[in-house]
């Protein structure tokens, strides 16, 4: 299942991503630091959304409470919530 999370406080306005079985490909951020974001993209690549919330969640950029990669933490975990529903 595809799918889009818009971000908070962050410099990227959204992420989208495909989401099958809690396994995570096609990441794709919109906005944000491009060198940084692309690099997160191809590191998660096929992880599970529990293993990209265990490593990410939380990331600080800048004292904002948040990061890119933080909020897509979030994002896989709501994503993953989505798909059992």
């Amino acid at each position: 299942m595809k799918y889009q999370y818009m971000t908070k406080g962050t410099c990227s306005k959204a992420i989208q991503f495909d989401i099958n079985d809690g396994v995570i490909t096609n990441v794709q951020f919109f906005g944000g630091c491009p060198g940084n974001v692309k690099a997160v993209a191809k590191l998660v690549e096929g992880m599970s959304a529990d293993r990209i919330a265990e490593i990410l969640l939380g990331n600080d950029c800048a004292g904002r409470g948040t990061s890119c990669a933080d909020q897509l933490a979030r994002a896989v975990l709501e994503a993953k919530e989505a798909e059992n529903a």
